[in-house]
């Protein structure tokens, strides 16, 4: 019982996952900031932001819900927490292990963009309503292929749970290498789920000020963003176990750190694409999910069932 409680809550549980995802976002603020030829913030600000954040007073919106207005941002957090608990971090076994975990995962991480969308609905302003639309229609765009691409290396290991497919590609060498396109789009899908340019459309500032979370302030406010930090760490976590299964069985030290150099290079490629893209409209968004993303991931899962056919 305590040590499925330290798991839980310290690590690698929320406590992990919380350090991991406010070093993550000093990780994107900074590199994005070097490529853009300016310094970037100190190692400490985004804990210095989620402090003054917290402190700062909440204000609800009039005619807003204010019962699903305060809770909607601690589900956000809830969910993200959840869905890391199912994931590998340095071995191949997660806390809770059971079959059809990746599945799971996949679903439990549509709840944190569902609270955004519902967070901007109820929050009874214009510019939170366009927003709040602007979060379901991208939902619907990338989701698709984001669920074949993450499920398609899982064909080949003839399961949907992380243990299995981390230990059949670790025992076939270098086959994880199969899964290339794969790894593409569910990068670029993972872009569009976490609201990073160019797919940054719900909360496009220059536009609709903040987009769903406008009439958000203060420790609600906090909470969202911390939720949208946490989740980056959450699906990126997973990135690495489906599409770079190598690292799970060196032992704690070494696999901590191959786990943390794989989580490190997710968010630079993130980054990246939000460095040299710019923001595209919602119509664009959705044609290039649905025209590019969609047959690329059908495609991987295509080749999966070759091989798989060809090697039985």
């Amino acid at each position: 019982m305590i040590s499925s409680l330290f798991s839980i809550f310290i690590f690698p549980g929320f406590l992990f996952l919380f350090i991991l995802a406010l070093a993550a976002e000093y990780m994107d603020r900074k590199l994005y900031a070097r490529m853009q030829n300016r310094i970037g913030p100190p190692w400490f600000q985004p804990f210095a932001d989620l402090i003054k954040l917290l402190a700062k007073e909440l204000i609800i919106p009039e005619h807003a819900d204010r019962k699903i207005f305060r809770i909607l941002p601690l589900v956000a957090c809830a969910a993200a927490v959840t869905a890391f608990l199912f994931v590998p971090v340095w071995k191949p076994d997660t806390l809770f292990t059971f079959r059809g975990d990746i599945v799971a995962v996949i679903y439990i991480m549509t709840i944190p963009t569902l609270t955004y969308f519902l967070g901007g609905w109820y929050s009874r302003s214009l510019y939170s309503l366009i927003g709040s639309m602007r979060v379901l229609t991208q939902l619907f765009s990338y989701e698709v292929p984001l669920l074949m691409a993450v499920l398609a290396p899982g064909i080949l290991a003839s399961s949907w749970t992380f243990s299995k497919v981390i230990n059949f590609y670790s025992g076939h060498g270098f086959l994880f290498l199969v899964n290339i396109i794969g790894f593409v789009v569910a990068l670029i899908a993972v872009q569009g789920k976490l609201e990073k340019v160019p797919f940054d459309i719900p909360e496009a500032e220059t536009e609709i000020v903040a987009g769903t979370f406008t009439e958000y302030t203060g420790p609600l406010y906090a909470y969202f963003k911390l939720a949208m930090n946490m989740q980056a760490i959450a699906v990126s976590t997973m990135l690495a176990a489906v599409f770079m299964p190598f690292g799970y069985h060196c032992g704690f030290i070494l696999g901590m750190l191959i786990y943390l150099l794989k989580i490190a290079f997710i968010i630079a490629l993130l980054t990246v694409i939000r460095t040299i893209f710019a923001r595209i409209r919602m119509d664009q968004m959705v044609k290039f999910c649905w025209k590019y993303l969609a047959p690329l991931a059908l495609l991987q899962l295509t080749v999966n069932i070759i091989i798989k056919a060809v090697t039985q």
